[in-house]
């Protein structure tokens, strides 16, 4: 191709090029995106009706955040911890040669809320807990240092302090009107992540028995709760304080535990009066009311608690509690099981008369008790010493046991269960105690071997066994 025909082929291709771009840019032309005529654009949103109740949640959860926010506070501490190897940390020879051990600084993040205007936080106890400094920052970016006030391990609860005044304050709600599916707001600093908001509903209340602190009480919520969650509020559509976050599920999704503010009111109260906590206490053990128990003992439902020790000299001794009464309600409420029974006493005050309400030989008998300090308390004994008494010996009875009579008459010795039969599915063990059967002592295999004939005719039985500190019922059929 010549250089003429190269350069009218450059020309018709830039004119070309120069009609089309003008085209592009016609009135007529489509716009690159489109926008909301709710933003001053052409456009309709896709969806025009949408329901009023979808919109008022909305605006709901948004007011709950600009007005709870400015209460909640991101917390952030520093701790010294020992590290060593674990052979080190074994080898009394490590110190001597290269000196005392290491240390690590840990920084650790949490969340709380202001409950006064001039900076009480309540927050959890593991978040603060051993910490040498501890920094609080406010929704307006202001950092504060905080000094601990008191912390309670047993709830997992917290009060800290920082010099300020003038400050938001966090509503406290009820704990107590809370029903399943109602809304739930968790507000806090996941991982860092300041004053983030998430929603979910209540999925269970009355959460107990899982093993992460002493006093129990959980409500149980999917709002999604992470670490640096621990210490934060949950609220209610209201702005209204209804828990503390505490914990999660590590291993399942949508699974977070916080503790009712009814419950922590008066914890965090007594640590901001005098810097700890003081419990009741009434010197018993207690186990649940299985339904084999129950109707062993005559009750027409498991619930309650059953006593199987009582501290001699103790407050439920000195109230004329015995071992094997139900109690079943406390200043007129209802026990529902052990822990809560262990919470209601907790509450109850130290040193206050309260009214309990036992189930005893099929009757309920109201008596009177005067609680005592939990942290004076003096601590069980271990009364029976036992070993390993060897194979099975002698022959099994009619519950699958082999005994042998106990030290100084205390009982019978349980020196075999054979595996299957009723004693062994019930739970007794080789080298538990037997104390009682059917409520009756059974100090030797004599007494013992009568008690089980006797039993034997009516094809129940509820059998007390001494298992190192503790005392245990069990309810079991004849065979």
């Amino acid at each position: 191709m010549n250089i003429l025909a190269r350069s009218s082929l450059i020309i018709f291709s830039l004119w070309f090029s120069a009609i089309t771009l003008n085209g592009c840019s016609g009135k007529n032309d489509s716009p690159l995106f489109l926008e909301s005529s709710r933003k001053g654009g052409q456009a309709e949103a896709p969806v025009k009706d949408v329901s009023p109740d979808i919109l008022a949640s909305q605006k709901a959860f948004s007011n709950v955040s600009k007005k709870v926010t400015p209460c909640v506070v991101n917390i952030s501490t520093i701790s010294r911890k020992k590290f060593v190897q674990p052979f080190f940390e074994t080898n009394p020879l490590f110190e001597e040669f290269f000196g005392a051990p290491q240390t690590r600084r840990d920084k650790s993040l949490g969340s709380g809320f202001l409950i006064s205007a001039d900076g009480y936080i309540v927050t959890n106890d593991h978040v603060v807990r051993d910490a040498e400094s501890i920094q609080v920052k406010l929704s307006n970016d202001k950092v504060y240092e905080a000094r601990i006030i008191g912390g309670d391990q047993k709830s997992d609860i917290a009060v800290i302090k920082i010099n300020a005044t003038g400050l938001p304050v966090a509503v406290l709600g009820n704990s107590d009107n809370l029903e399943v599916g109602q809304w739930a707001i968790a507000i806090g600093n996941p991982f860092g992540l300041d004053r983030t908001m998430t929603v979910g509903v209540i999925s269970a209340t009355g959460r107990s028995n899982m093993g992460i602190e002493t006093y129990e009480n959980f409500i149980q919520t999917d709002a999604s709760i992470n670490p640096g969650n621990s210490g934060g509020p949950l609220l209610n559509v209201y702005g209204e304080v209804v828990g503390i976050n505490t914990a999660i599920v590590a291993a399942g999704q949508g699974i977070g535990f916080a503790i009712p503010v009814n419950m922590a009111k008066p914890i965090f109260s007594q640590l901001i009066q005098k810097g700890n906590v003081s419990r009741g206490y009434m010197g018993i053990t207690i186990q649940p009311v299985t339904e084999e128990l129950a109707h062993s003992f005559g009750l027409k439902e498991a619930r309650g608690a059953l006593v199987n020790d009582v501290m001699k000299g103790g407050p439920a001794d000195k109230a004329g509690i015995r071992q094997g009464d139900i109690i079943t309600a406390l200043n007129g409420a209802d026990v529902k099981d052990p822990a809560h029974l262990q919470r209601m006493v907790a509450e109850a005050g130290v040193g206050k008369a309260a009214g309990i309400t036992i189930f005893r030989d099929g009757k309920a008998l109201q008596l009177n008790i005067t609680l005592a300090n939990a942290d004076k308390a003096p601590k069980q004994k271990q009364q029976i010493e036992r070993g390993d008494r060897g194979e099975q010996q002698g022959e099994v009875d009619s519950i699958g046991l082999v005994v042998e009579d106990a030290e100084q008459g205390n009982g019978v010795v349980v020196v075999d269960a054979e595996r299957g039969g009723p004693a062994a599915e019930a739970g007794i063990k080789r080298g538990d105690v037997i104390v009682s059967v059917n409520r009756k002592r059974t100090t030797n295999t004599a007494e013992y071997d009568r008690v089980i004939e006797q039993a034997g005719r009516s094809g129940n039985l509820t059998i007390l066994v001494r298992r190192g500190n503790a005392s245990i019922y069990f309810a079991l059929r004849m065979r």
